[in-house]
């Protein structure tokens, strides 16, 4: 449980007291290939890690705006933490509604337990008495090595036989964790491989993915505050833009100051002489005001949606959730006119702009983040037609 001492203290000012001791241990993340204990404690001592933990289990069941402002600022100091940490906090909004029994389960504690994912509907069911056995190899479940519970992917057919999305909900306990994250970047991410054999989860901890979207799983409105009534897709995914941004923010940021001193080798010349560097400044830093300047608004309008009696439609969670992904895009554009551009010290491994750089694609890389998918299904909404096969 938060101390009451912080609850005054706003959540982004929390998070930047610790900014300066999780920058520092940057290049250890990425040694270790995981977080820090130093890193998650800090954080969970600045209440950045129960944002969102129902308040009757303690939590502090804050806005997307704060959440997602913070882990942005959380990003320029270290991607890999706020990658990892971002999404174990927000992991506990879907969590808010499943059945009151598994939150129980999770919170009633007061351990403050985090939960990691990995969503991809890949998992091998059986039904059986009270629920279904689970199995599987599930990737990329970022943060996993400090969690007690993970929320896995799988589908069951309904009742026209197609395929729909679930998700089951495991204790620690029922899964082992495989040592497989030798990665470009987000190195310190810890996003390994889960593997479950034959787990028995009971009908309370699993879910209809849609029915999460929808406002009509079976924990819905046990938890009063606003920001539960929110769909989970473009909640669950605040995080891939926001430390895409975050870290292309802090690399303009090392590109500005390695300017104004650069002196090119064979010339002699200033490089903060040179039109081009300031150009290419210039364009990047309207870039990432543009990416920012999106997301504020997307998650202004979230939250506002959050006060609705009415549960937010595919409007609102298609203009969300491609708007998300072109933000990244835009980030990642930035990035990439700065960094081509920085110099051939910026590729050793002391300099944390090749850092920034590999994090930022490799964060990218996530497939909410493509774009070709996103302006499919942001397309096909404004034409007024059915999305392309595979499109979500």
């Amino acid at each position: 449980m938060i101390e009451e001492t912080l609850q005054d203290v706003d959540l982004v000012e929390r998070v930047r007291a610790v900014l300066p001791s999780i920058a520092a241990r940057a290049a250890e993340t990425e040694s270790l290939r995981r977080v820090p204990v130093e890193n998650v404690d800090e954080l969970r001592a600045a209440g950045y890690l129960s944002a969102l933990v129902p308040a009757k289990y303690g939590g502090q069941e804050l806005s997307l705006t704060e959440v997602g402002t913070a882990t942005r600022l959380l990003a320029s100091a270290c991607p890999s933490t706020a990658w990892a940490m971002g999404l174990l906090m927000l992991h506990c909004h879907p969590i808010a509604n499943f059945s009151g029994e598994l939150q129980h389960e999770i919170w009633g504690s007061g351990d403050e337990p985090l939960i990691c994912s990995s969503v991809a509907p890949v998992g091998k069911t059986t039904r059986t008495k009270g629920g279904i056995r689970l199995s599987g190899r599930f990737s990329f479940s970022s943060g996993c090595e400090h969690a007690s519970w993970a929320i896995l992917g799988f589908s069951l057919p309904n009742a026209n036989g197609d395929a729909e999305p679930h998700f089951a909900v495991v204790p620690r306990q029922d899964y082992s964790i495989e040592d497989v994250w030798f990665a470009m970047g987000l190195r310190g991410s810890g996003s390994q491989d889960l593997v479950v054999e034959d787990a028995f989860v009971p009908h309370h901890r699993y879910e209809k993915m849609w029915l999460l979207n929808t406002g009509q799983a079976s924990g819905f409105a046990t938890n009063p505050a606003p920001v539960y009534r929110l769909p989970f897709a473009p909640v669950n995914s605040l995080a891939f833009p926001a430390v895409v941004l975050g870290a292309a923010e802090a690399l303009r940021d090392l590109y500005r100051d390695r300017i104004r001193t650069r002196v090119r080798s064979y010339t002699g010349a200033k490089v903060v002489e040179s039109s081009s560097a300031l150009m290419r400044l210039a364009e990047s830093s309207h870039e990432l005001d543009a990416a920012a300047r999106i997301l504020d608004g997307h998650w202004s309008e979230m939250d506002a949606r959050s006060l609705s009696p009415d549960i937010a439609g595919m409007d609102q969670w298609v203009t969300w959730r491609t708007g998300q992904t072109y933000a990244t895009r835009l980030a990642v554009r930035a990035a990439d006119r700065l960094f081509e551009a920085a110099g051939g010290s910026a590729i050793r491994d002391d300099n944390p702009m090749q850092r920034y750089w590999r994090d930022i694609h490799t964060a990218a890389s996530h497939a909410y983040c493509d774009y070709d998918v996103a302006a499919q299904m942001f397309g096909s909404y404004l034409a007024q037609v059915a999305p392309p096969a595979g499109v979500f």
